[in-house]
């Protein structure tokens, strides 16, 4: 059987998509050893977020040493002017995705943005956050923390 220069096998008719950004993190992070691997100014940082408050954090990639507190019951983020966090880049939709604050909770919820929202890297429609809690949006990565001070403190 003779194959011509021009036929194509259908392994080459395939594309495959490169994911790296994506890494797995374990589904039960040590906190200890997170909270001991931060730099000190982050840690006493993070002593002064109240239990009803909590903070996201990029500690790598795009926009390292970006903090935002999240202290009110709604927070948008996105590519839009408006949102509470804004991220200027193609990668993040206008209306990406949502913060809600019930009591000491925190629930994300995915606008249905066009690159998806993650939480340690599985792709969420909604879920509760927990400290720890790595979060992918367009090319930021944000670790979330769950303030911890006590009122009256």
């Amino acid at each position: 059987m003779s194959v011509k220069a021009n036929d194509k096998s259908p392994s080459e008719l395939t594309t495959t998509i490169s994911l790296t950004s994506l890494r797995e993190v374990p589904g039960g992070v040590d906190t200890a050893s997170l909270f001991a691997s931060l730099p000190q100014e982050i840690s006493q940082l993070l002593a002064s977020v109240d239990e009803n408050s909590a903070m996201l954090i990029a500690l790598t990639g795009a926009g390292a040493g970006a903090r935002f507190l999240l202290d009110s019951d709604l927070i948008t983020v996105g590519r839009d002017q408006a949102s509470q966090i804004f991220f200027d880049d193609i990668t993040v939709s206008r209306k990406h995705c949502s913060i809600f604050r019930s009591y000491n909770e925190f629930l994300i919820e995915d606008l249905k943005s066009l690159n998806g929202t993650y939480v340690n890297a599985q792709a969420i429609t909604r879920t509760f956050l927990r400290t720890g809690d790595e979060l992918h949006i367009g090319k930021y990565r944000l670790t979330f923390f769950q303030g911890q001070l006590k009122k009256g403190e």
